[in-house]
């Protein structure tokens, strides 16, 4: 008879050590008589001590001696995969009269100890040009059966309210130990979508019973210890890994399984949680157990963990649809938004104090420094303004062309002080000046000015646009009247001109200009000019959100 012909390992799909094992089982079973393995209408194989694996919830393997093979190997290939209970396997390609055929057969040199009976063993890759005559021998797979229980009850039931992606960790962590599996330590790293965040790490140890969080930054790429370590092995789709680390390292280890192994480990298991967008995160497992993880027990996670992986993709989506609002319209509007503020039309009526800061010379700047110096200026203008803003209690709602719209609404709060929002966006004003001095000397510019608007009222924060596309912003004539006084400040060779309402009632140093007649404004303006700073403050909000960044997968001390 003719069999159909396996997939290659899964890597990432921990079984049972046998069918007594409900839901979860490896079992290895001689062949009787001969098994032929052909491919067209070349023999490659002839063996009478073949042999069957069955896993559960995959096809069943047939595995040939190496020595009955009736064809040549090439050496080892690039190409190797991970499983969690049989270990490496390596690929070779098949050399045949007519050609060759890459990565055709894996071979486990080395195996682990639920394995055992295939170590040397040749498997072949699927393919429809290649056939497994079985002889008389029938395939019959043993009921395993469905896997069902406490855990699993916690999943369907309670897991669902736990708010956070530390909180379902700590508790994820506690219900393996219920169930019996030997864990020490539990980690969870998934990617987000954040222009500084790289992705979080979730890391909880028996010895605290905590989770600690890391949010490594980009530079985790280039990483020596990321790039060692089996976090980027699985990440990029190269199958999960397992290693015994009571013992000394084998060639192929990482170099986190000594400093595990120092913290009482005995046995190591990475594995992919795919999310369904198709990126790859990673959930590593690590036991104290004198013998390891069993078979049932790393099973038991397995089967778990494509529901598991949906759990920390809510988290996260939920984490990048703020991070995204938050980079692309600000902190406080970015939670209106999440809170439901998203129906056109819908804002609330604040006071607040809106400054208008333009770059001055943006079209001969392009023409001196090239599109893509510029853009970089351009950048480096944006984000010394926004960290001033946000120094200062304020926050950027958007950049026009090559100017900062900000507001410094008035705390909700009762007794809220306007004064404090009028001098909020002044000593920003003020502070912009100098600090853009500095980006100047340091693209050897003689000079890089600015021109600002201050107006203060009453404004619409919401929700305006068509249908389709929506723009959270101020609407009022206090943002009418920031952008024209920052247009005129231009005319007179002021770079700060705020109106009178918008001068903290302490503040005296200024010069008076009058009131204006501005563009689409009805009526005139009492405006004044004000003096920027001569020093910049010292930057506060610059560090970046990632927190304390440790070696990746290192044991925390």
């Amino acid at each position: 008879m003719n069999a159909h012909v396996p997939s290659p390992p899964n890597p990432a799909a921990p079984q049972g050590r046998g069918p007594q094992n409900r839901g979860y089982g490896i079992l290895v079973e001689p062949l009787r008589g001969e098994v032929l393995v052909r491919r067209g209408g070349c023999l490659l194989a002839k063996s009478s001590r073949a042999r069957v694996m069955y896993e559960t919830r995959l096809q069943p393997t047939i595995y040939i001696p190496r020595d009955d093979l009736v064809v040549d190997l090439s050496n080892r290939v690039g190409l190797q995969t991970f499983c969690p209970f049989k270990g490496t396997a390596q690929y070779h390609d098949l050399k045949l009269a007519e050609g060759r055929i890459d990565n055709a057969v894996w071979i486990y040199e080395n195996t682990l100890p639920e394995a055992s009976q295939i170590e040397g063993h040749v498997g072949f890759v699927a393919d429809p040009c290649t056939e497994i005559d079985l002889g008389s021998n029938q395939i019959a797979p043993p009921e395993y059966g469905n896997i069902s229980g406490p855990l699993i009850d916690w999943l369907l039931r309670e897991a669902a309210f736990l708010p956070t992606p530390e909180d379902f960790t700590r508790a994820f962590s506690q219900k393996l130990l219920e169930q019996g599996v030997c864990l020490s330590r539990l980690s969870v790293l998934a990617w987000s979508l954040h222009p500084q965040i790289a992705g979080k790490n979730f890391i909880w140890q028996k010895s605290t019973d905590e989770v600690t969080t890391y949010a490594p930054s980009y530079e985790i790429y280039e990483h020596p210890a990321y790039n060692a370590s089996p976090l980027r092995h699985v990440s990029k789709g190269l199958g999960g890994v397992r290693h015994r680390i009571d013992s000394e390292d084998s060639a192929d280890a990482f170099p986190i399984l000594s400093d595990l192994r120092a913290a009482g480990s005995t046995d190591y298991v990475a594995m992919p949680l795919p999310f369904s967008d198709g990126r790859i995160n990673v959930l590593t497992v690590a036991s104290d157990h004198p013998d390891g993880f069993s078979t049932a027990n790393l099973g038991l996670i397995f089967e778990c963990s494509a529901v598991v992986a949906r759990y920390y993709e809510v988290f996260m989506q939920r984490e990048n649809a703020q991070s995204l609002l938050e980079t692309y319209v600000g902190k406080r509007t970015g939670e209106r938004v999440l809170g439901g503020k998203i129906r056109r039309g819908e804002g609330d009526e604040i006071d607040a104090a809106i400054m208008f800061c333009d770059l001055r010379g943006s079209t001969l700047l392009e023409e001196q420094l090239g599109r893509r110096d510029y853009i970089k200026l351009l950048n480096e203008f944006f984000d010394t303004a926004s960290t001033i803003v946000q120094d200062n209690g304020g926050e950027v709602l958007k950049f026009i062309g090559d100017a900062v719209l900000a507001v410094f609404p008035v705390g909700d709060a009762a007794g809220a002080d306007a004064n404090q929002a009028r001098a909020q966006a002044l000593i920003s004003a003020r502070s912009i000046v100098p600090a853009l001095a500095q980006v100047a000397s340091e693209h050897d510019l003689p000079q890089l000015e600015c021109a600002s608007g201050i107006a203060y009222g009453t404004v619409t924060y919401g929700n305006v646009g068509s249908r389709e596309r929506l723009d959270f912003t101020v609407i009022g004539q206090a943002a009418n009247i920031a952008a024209r006084l920052g247009d005129y400040g231009k005319t007179l060779g002021h770079q700060i001109v705020v109106s009178q309402n918008s001068l903290p009632s302490s503040y005296q140093n200024t010069t008076p200009l009058g009131a204006l007649a501005l563009h689409n404004v009805s009526q005139p303006v009492e405006a004044f000019a004000v003096s920027p700073l001569t020093v910049a403050p010292e930057k506060k909000s610059q560090e970046s959100p990632k927190g304390p960044p440790p070696a990746p997968e290192a044991v925390s001390k």
